[in-house]
């Protein structure tokens, strides 16, 4: 399975949840879709040291945050806030003991240059 980003127009994120629970119920893993209405709200969550904290967590595998921040050679309290925005967001989980881990196989970005009406 994997995460999806995407800047979209309104009213389609309707449309990929409407979509996301169809394809549960046939007991198809969907992909998990997030959807911004502008590549400005887009990067303004997730920043280049979100996107790489994705990555360093996913080629560590499940870990605590201390472990994390220091995989990531950055402060603890920034990494800290970091994930828990992106737990919030859905791109990332925390276990019973506290670990952290990305669910996901890989994650799309994904940026039209343009949007047709």
């Amino acid at each position: 399975m994997k995460a999806i980003i995407e800047v979209a127009r309104r009213g389609s994120a309707v449309r990929s949840a409407r979509a996301q629970l169809a394809a549960s119920q046939r007991g198809v893993p969907a992909d998990f879709r997030l959807s911004f209405e502008s590549a400005r709200a887009l990067f303004s969550e997730l920043t280049p040291a979100r996107v790489d904290l994705l990555d360093t967590l996913r080629r560590v595998g499940p870990c605590s945050v201390y472990s994390l921040a220091k995989a990531a050679e950055r402060n603890y309290s920034n990494v800290h806030t970091d994930i828990n925005r992106l737990e919030e967001l859905g791109l990332v989980e925390r276990t019973e003991d506290n670990q952290v881990s990305v669910p996901y196989e890989s994650v799309q970005i994904l940026v039209p240059l343009s949007q047709v009406a």
